[in-house]
């Protein structure tokens, strides 16, 4: 079997081109592996190190970088086992990368900066929520699977609007139906529910971290009066906003004097 062409980018970052078999030489050790299919496809899967063995000989594009560099550059990474659907730009990255002829200097630098491009620009997908999980088998096309992703990425970005179904399918270039069903088939929930877990999980975030009045928490959050943000909260979280916001504070102040006694001990 024949091995895939090579390119180095870095110690920590090597990627893989073309059909056959990735050389286990050029990996580095506790890696993350990206294997992007044949570029047409819309899915990409996530791998470690053991993963490789076999199976990505028809892989066009796979990507090996090191965890601990995805961690400083990135941040939280994916979880191996996973497959994302890949939005039309980043295979259009993907099969710019293939397509580069030739094994000059030149083109070997092409190749690296546009796998550094690809794996950047895949890092900030993941962030911004436009991976939508593979879950089970769909019976959206690719572009209707960018819309829907494009659509969770709004309610991620602007969950403090009054947004609503019409409004986000309008945005996004999708009829009602099709975004309710694309939520359900991509998320394993419906819109309403993937705009409160975004909504009160912020909240959350707000009333441990913030002196902000849970009128003010609420009014940010996308809610319109304190009551009906109380009502969610209590539903979502089992406990209501301000009894939280009374444990955050207890647990604060209890931290902060251990620490002073710890100093004066």
């Amino acid at each position: 079997m024949p091995l895939k062409l090579s390119v180095v980018v870095s110690h920590e970052f090597t990627s893989f081109v073309g059909h056959g078999m990735c050389d286990r030489a050029m990996i580095p050790p506790t890696s993350l592996i990206f294997a992007f299919g044949d570029i047409g496809e819309p899915c990409i899967r996530v791998l470690t190190r053991e993963d490789i063995t076999t199976g990505l000989e028809d892989d066009m594009v796979v990507f090996a970088i090191s965890r601990a560099a995805w961690a400083r550059l990135f941040g939280e990474e994916p979880k191996p086992g996973g497959s994302w659907y890949l939005p039309a730009d980043l295979r259009a990255l993907g099969r710019a990368i293939v397509a580069v002829g030739g094994d000059t200097e030149r083109e070997t630098m092409l190749r690296s900066a546009r796998s550094i491009e690809l794996i950047c620009a895949l890092a900030t997908s993941f962030r911004g929520a436009r991976m939508a999980e593979v879950r089970r088998a769909t019976t959206l096309s690719g572009k209707d699977i960018s819309l829907v992703a494009a659509a969770h990425q709004m309610i991620s970005e602007h969950f403090g609007d009054k947004l609503t179904l019409g409004e986000i399918a309008r945005r996004c270039g999708l009829n009602r139906l099709k975004l309710s069903s694309g939520f359900r088939e991509l998320y394993d929930c419906t819109v309403a529910d993937a705009m409160a877990d975004r909504r009160l999980e912020k909240a959350r975030e707000l009333l441990a971290q913030s002196e902000l009045s849970i009128a003010t928490i609420g009014y940010r959050c996308g809610y319109t009066n304190p009551s009906s943000f109380s009502r969610a909260f209590t539903r979502w979280h089992g406990v209501s906003p301000s009894e939280f916001k009374k444990c955050e504070q207890n647990c604060a102040t209890a931290s902060r004097h251990t620490n002073v006694v710890g100093v004066a001990a």
